[in-house]
């Protein structure tokens, strides 16, 4: 099939499926005479794989790397896990930061008047430049 039934197949766009060839992600596509790529059902597979790795937020490093674990006969679970741990730990650290972010905004809106004066707590605090997250 070619790379725009491809595209639709895998819920990537074309152009994305061309870059992770560019990268490595995947192996260069066979060709027709006509040179437009073709796609096997290996393809799609492996398409599919980068599609929800990326929907949970796996970095291309960290999906080239959960492919190579997945191709390997010699993988562990331990290896699996302990990347899929790492990439938890990371989003817990954003979850906090982004959660600290909320509660800092929440406080500002709370203290501002929202009426027709000119003074303002949220510009007030975003220029205390003491005040940081």
């Amino acid at each position: 099939m070619n790379i725009s039934e491809t595209a639709k197949l895998t819920g990537l766009t074309s152009k994305m499926i061309r870059d992770y060839e560019h990268i490595g992600l995947i192996s260069p596509a066979q060709r027709s005479q006509s040179g437009y790529r073709q796609y096997g059902s290996q393809d799609l597979d492996t398409l599919r794989f980068i599609k929800h790795a990326r929907d949970v937020g796996f970095s291309l490093a960290q999906i080239q790397t959960l492919l190579n674990l997945k191709n390997s006969p010699h993988r562990t679970s331990a290896e699996v896990k302990q990347l899929v741990g790492g990439h938890l730990d990371t989003l817990h650290q954003k979850i906090a930061r982004l959660q600290s972010m909320a509660d800092t905004l929440q406080s500002w809106h709370d203290c501002c008047k929202g009426n027709a004066d000119p003074d303002c707590a949220i510009i007030d605090r975003l220029s205390d430049t003491q005040n940081t997250l």
